[in-house]
C-alpha cells in the first residue's frame, strides 16, 4: 500500500506543476481558480499599471474578455507585466496562460511560441503636435526631430527607409519623447499608432496631440500562448465573439476615441496582413 501512496502523491504533485506551468491554477476552462495573463504596464490606452494598482487599457479589456469566456472572473485574474524582450520567456516558463501585450505576431516570434487571433491591425505612425502644419507626409519628417525610445527599431526604421535626413533623438521612455514634444525639444514621436493614440488620449494629453496617420508599417497584434496550448482555438472563438457582439468596438472607442484614433476593421482570425 506505502508504494501506491507514494505513487499517488507523486502524481498529484505532477499534475499541480504543470496545472502551474500552464499559468493556471485549476484548468485552461477555468471555474473560479486564478489565471496568469501578461500585459504591459506601461503603456496608457493599451496596458497600464495605474498609481492606484488598477489595470487598464485595450489589451486588458480584451485579456479580461478572454479569461470570461475561458471561466475566469476578473478578479480571478492575476496580471503579470510582459516587457517586450520577455514575452516569449514568460510563455516558455510557463509564467502566464496568455500574453495580451502590443505582441506583433511575427515568424520569428511563430517559431517559438503560438499565436491567437490577429485582434488589431496596428501601423508604425508619428505622434505631432495639434497645431504643426508641417509634417503632413512621411518625407516631411526630413531634417525633423524624430524621437523614440532607446533600443527602439520604429526611429531607425523612418530614418532608414523614408526619412534620410530626419534628426533621431532617443530618450529613455516614450513619456520623455510627450514631454519633448509638448516643449518642441522634438518635432514627433514614433511607435505603433494604437500605443501613440493611448498616449494622446490620456486625459492631460487631450487635444494636445495628433496622429500622423502614415501607415508606415503593419502590425497584427496577436495573443500569445505556449506552444502546442490547447488554447489557442479557444482564445480565438473568444476573439470572433467579442467583435460579433460589440465589445472590440466599444473598447477601442473607449481606449483610444479621444485621440481620434481611426482604427482599422477588426482582423479576421488567421489572417496576418503584411
Amino acid at each position: 500500500m506505502r508504494p501506491r501512496k507514494a505513487t499517488a502523491a507523486a502524481a498529484a504533485a505532477l499534475a499541480a506543476l504543470s496545472l502551474a506551468a500552464a499559468g493556471c491554477s485549476d484548468s485552461n476552462s477555468g471555474g473560479g481558480k486564478k489565471v496568469a495573463v501578461g500585459i504591459k504596464f506601461d503603456q496608457p490606452g493599451v496596458g497600464l499599471k495605474t498609481p492606484d494598482g488598477k489595470y487598464t487599457g485595450f489589451d486588458v479589456d480584451v485579456a479580461t474578455y478572454i479569461a470570461k469566456e475561458l471561466g475566469y472572473k476578473p478578479g480571478d485574474i492575476v496580471w503579470k507585466e510582459a516587457k517586450s524582450a520577455d514575452r516569449e520567456t514568460m510563455l516558455q516558463r510557463g509564467d502566464v496562460a496568455f500574453i495580451a501585450a502590443s505582441y506583433s505576431i511575427t515568424p520569428a516570434r511563430a517559431q517559438k511560441v503560438d499565436f491567437a487571433g490577429p485582434y488589431l491591425l496596428a501601423h508604425q505612425d508619428v505622434l505631432i503636435r495639434s497645431d504643426d502644419n508641417s509634417i503632413r507626409t512621411p518625407q516631411d519628417l526630413n531634417n525633423k526631430k524624430l524621437c523614440s525610445v532607446t533600443g527602439s527599431t520604429s526611429a531607425q526604421n523612418v530614418k532608414t527607409k523614408i526619412a534620410p535626413d530626419a534628426q533621431l533623438q532617443e530618450y529613455g521612455g516614450y513619456s520623455e519623447c510627450l514631454t519633448g514634444l509638448e516643449n518642441k525639444a522634438v518635432d514627433a514621436l514614433t511607435t505603433d499608432d494604437a500605443i501613440l493614440a493611448g498616449y494622446a488620449a490620456q486625459p492631460e494629453f487631450k487635444g494636445r496631440f495628433k496622429l500622423g496617420g502614415f501607415k508606415m508599417s503593419n502590425e497584427n497584434y496577436g495573443i500569445g500562448v505556449p506552444k502546442g496550448s490547447d488554447l489557442t482555438p479557444k482564445i480565438n472563438a473568444a476573439l470572433e465573439k467579442m467583435v460579433k457582439d460589440g465589445s472590440w468596438d466599444k473598447y477601442v472607442q473607449k481606449n483610444f476615441g479621444p485621440a481620434n484614433y481611426h482604427a482599422e476593421p477588426a482582423p479576421q482570425i488567421g489572417v496576418i496582413v503584411s
